[in-house]
């Protein structure tokens, strides 16, 4: 029986190697461990018959020659398959350098605002998505009968829910939980119900910057919007600031940078006056730090809001908001 076994073992290890591809390969191993009619199986459902003092000695011989033609068998298949790939890649060809992915335009601009703002002091904080009326509206100084509560600009989720219209709610809960001084800046997704078109879009990013200490000025965010700018657009760009209205701030101004497409002459991109509104910004409201339990006697502040994906069109000329959410990789690729 063991010289048996042995011409078993060198005739699976033959036909092994002399098996050209998986098919032939598989063959082999239903020929020896086929579980109907292989050879080594066979054996094995015979030792039944063997006298018992040999069972244990064959048995074990069996089960070896059995783990011998399965890893055998193994080793061979890699081997195959091995060939098999260097078969399709023709070495001598030059290499293809593979796509790397980027970040989006949208995202690089982010994190170039952040780096100027922090240079300046400010930290990066956030806050959820989903807000309640309170943090979103009425600590912003926008009561009830606010026309920009109404639900045709908002996206509401139930009577005191919904998603944030502005970062401007992350302030409320940074103040409510620290003491000044404060220098943050809020990066965040918003959303309001405006339509489609070349400068709207349901969801949004938007920076809402905030500094609360003592004696601090209008001159103070002049100087903080002035140095912002010129490090993002360049130290020959203007800018000026008109009085607005905003309800979380007083006063309030619009700030207008220098067309960076004409240098002011007028063009298309800035309807010929010659400046683009990059921003709102303003003291904040006495009202507002009676919300969350500030002295408005004792500390002022500034506040301010740009919006990146505008920024974003200005610095790099893309004159269609929607280009950034539609994953066209030849306007991806190109930043």
């Amino acid at each position: 029986m063991k010289e048996d076994l042995g011409k078993l073992k060198d005739e699976a290890e033959k036909k092994i190697r002399q098996a050209k591809d998986e098919k032939e390969l598989d063959g082999v191993r239903i020929e020896f461990l086929g579980r109907k009619q292989g050879r080594v199986t066979h054996i094995l459902r015979n030792l039944k018959d063997l006298p018992p003092e040999d069972k244990p000695l064959i048995g074990g011989l069996v089960n070896k020659l059995k783990q011998f033609i399965q890893k055998e068998i193994k080793e061979k298949k890699k081997e195959i398959e091995k060939k098999e790939i260097e078969g399709y890649i023709d070495i001598t060809l030059p290499g293809k350098k593979p796509l790397l992915g980027r970040l989006h335009p949208i995202t690089q601009t982010i994190r170039e605002i952040k780096s100027i703002f922090i240079g300046l002091g400010f930290r990066v904080v956030s806050g959820p998505e989903i807000e309640t009326e309170y943090y979103n509206f009425e600590a912003l100084n926008m009561p009830r009968y606010h026309p920009a509560r109404d639900e045709q600009d908002s996206f509401y989720l139930d009577d005191n829910y919904l998603l944030r219209t502005q970062t401007s709610p992350v302030q409320i809960r940074v103040m409510q939980k620290e003491s000044p001084p404060i220098r943050i800046i809020a990066p965040g997704r918003c959303y309001r119900r405006d339509a489609v078109d070349a400068s709207h879009f349901p969801m949004f990013h938007q920076i809402e910057g905030l500094a609360v200490d003592k004696k601090i000025t209008f001159s103070d965010l002049k100087g903080s919007l002035t140095y912002f700018v010129h490090q993002m657009f360049g130290r020959d760009t203007k800018l000026r600031f008109r009085p607005s209205f905003f309800p979380f701030t007083e006063p309030s101004a619009e700030v207008d940078i220098s067309c960076i497409m004409c240098k002011g002459s007028g063009c298309r991109v800035c309807s010929g006056k010659g400046w683009l509104e990059i921003l709102g910004a303003g003291m904040v409201d006495p009202e507002v730090f009676k919300k969350v339990g500030y002295d408005p006697e004792k500390y002022q502040g500034f506040a301010f809001g740009m919006g990146p994906d505008r920024i974003c069109m200005l610095k790099y000329g893309i004159d269609d908001i929607r280009l950034f959410f539609q994953n066209d990789l030849r306007f991806l690729e190109q930043f």
